[in-house]
């Protein structure tokens, strides 16, 4: 957004942290919150979503999400093995003349489908979650919420950031770390902010963090939280590496309490809103230049 004329370029900025408990769900509501009107926000930690806790949507609706799994028709299969052979993952296996499927382990990719020849299997879904939609304020809320014991995030993220496509500016709330869950979130992305601690621990993670995203070759930029409570050398390893550090967000007592109680960091540092504001100009500049 552009706080002299209110314009909102189209742009989707990924929240996102080498590790958890850095405040990465602090930067994505603050940031949501400082820019406000035409700002839609996505809780792509599918795992343990808690964006809701700080924004409270209303109105919310809940739609069912499902993804494809093979469909065996035991009078068609020939028991020729291709579908099991295929399979990576093991999600279907050819045993003693028998074809096994095994859903939580498929990826929905459909080449098993594809490659039966006898016309054997078709596609079946299973469901993964729910996709939930509400609004608070002026602010759009798409959250995914995944069933307890499924391991396939990756496909639910995708439909988050689906249900999101066409919207101005888009802000998104990304899984900790850099496993496949945190790449999907970031995949298509027009820039990364990856939130840090001035702390051994939080620059160990952060150098994981940068690696991924240069693979991906996204802009991207750092947001040192608790600033003032550890060294600097988060600061001095920006410097060296030519990163681009966004804002330095201080700790407090005050900010702690009110994080505590579900609340905003706008609302206890009210000045902190134009820092948070003026970042997305940073950010369409860079993304706009391609850099770092």
């Amino acid at each position: 957004m552009n706080p002299a004329n209110g314009e909102v370029n189209a742009m989707m900025i990924t929240i996102a942290s080498g590790k958890g408990g850095t405040g990465k769900t602090t930067v994505a509501t603050n940031l949501a919150v400082a820019v406000g009107e035409g700002v839609t926000l996505l809780d792509c930690d599918v795992e343990e979503p808690n964006v809701h806790l700080f924004l409270e949507p209303e109105s919310i609706t809940r739609t069912p999400v499902t993804t494809m799994v093979p469909k065996v028709d035991t009078e068609l299969c020939v028991q020729c093995g291709e579908c099991s052979d295929l399979c990576q993952f093991s999600a279907i296996t050819l045993v003693a003349g028998e074809l096994y499927t095994f859903p939580h382990m498929c990826h929905s990719c459909g080449g098993c489908v594809m490659a039966c020849s006898a016309g054997a299997l078709t596609e079946g879904t299973r469901e993964l979650g729910e996709l939930e939609i509400g609004q608070c304020k002026n602010i759009e809320l798409i959250s995914g919420r995944l069933r307890v014991g499924e391991a396939m995030s990756p496909p639910l993220i995708n439909r988050v950031k689906e249900a999101a496509e066409g919207r101005p500016l888009v802000i998104v709330d990304a899984p900790p770390g850099t496993s496949c869950p945190v790449i999907a979130a970031m995949e298509g992305t027009h820039y990364v902010v990856l939130v840090t601690e001035p702390t051994p621990f939080g620059l160990h993670d952060l150098k994981l963090a940068v690696e991924a995203v240069r693979v991906l070759n996204i802009p991207f930029g750092i947001v040192i939280n608790r600033a003032d409570a550890g060294d600097d050398r988060v600061v001095r390893y920006a410097e060296d590496e030519g990163i681009e550090v966004l804002l330095s967000i201080p700790y407090s007592r005050k900010v702690a309490e009110y994080y505590a109680r579900g609340r905003l960091l706008v609302e206890a540092m009210p000045e902190m809103a134009d820092a948070f504001a003026g970042m997305v100009e940073k950010i369409q500049k860079a993304a706009q230049e391609g850099r770092p």
